[in-house]
């Protein structure tokens, strides 16, 4: 799908509030109600819209914590990856999860209400998961800049 300017405005204007309504949308990329409902439903069905969603305030909710995990695996063969990968999205702290390049094979973003509680998820979890060969973790003091918008001018 070829996205062209009112659909990046519309996207950008859905980034940062996914809860207005169609009209309020409209009004904001100068489209008739039904021409801009027609295409936020076709950047739908093509996936560029993936979903809606909302956002927790982990501190709020007491979990504050984010540790950012670096895994290696004994073995880097497509089933040992395609193993790794089916058990970590079942662990509920770990937020993200990417194969990189590099020192190590993935880093994981996972939260914790403290460290006895990250202690839990790394003997419970991580250290279980298959493959896994080492973890080396590394506690955020404090978050300098978090987005959820991708920049899309």
């Amino acid at each position: 799908m070829k996205i062209d300017p009112t659909d990046r405005a519309i996207l950008t204007a859905l980034q940062a509030d996914g809860r207005m309504t169609n009209v309020q949308l409209a009004e904001r990329v100068h489209l008739s109600e039904s021409a801009c409902l027609r295409r936020v439903r076709l950047l739908e069905a093509h996936g560029v819209i993936a979903r809606y969603t909302m956002l927790v305030d982990p501190v709020a909710v007491g979990i504050p914590g984010n540790v950012f995990a670096e895994i290696t695996l004994v073995s880097q063969q497509q089933q040992d990856l395609d193993r790794f990968e089916a058990a970590v999205r079942e662990v509920p702290e770990v937020m993200e999860c990417y194969l990189v390049t590099g020192e190590y094979d993935y880093l994981l973003r996972v939260v914790a209400r403290d460290t006895v509680d990250y202690e839990r998820i790394h003997h419970q979890h991580l250290t279980k998961l298959p493959g896994v060969a080492r973890v080396k973790s590394s506690f955020t003091l404090r978050t300098v800049a978090k987005k959820t918008e991708l920049p899309l001018a």
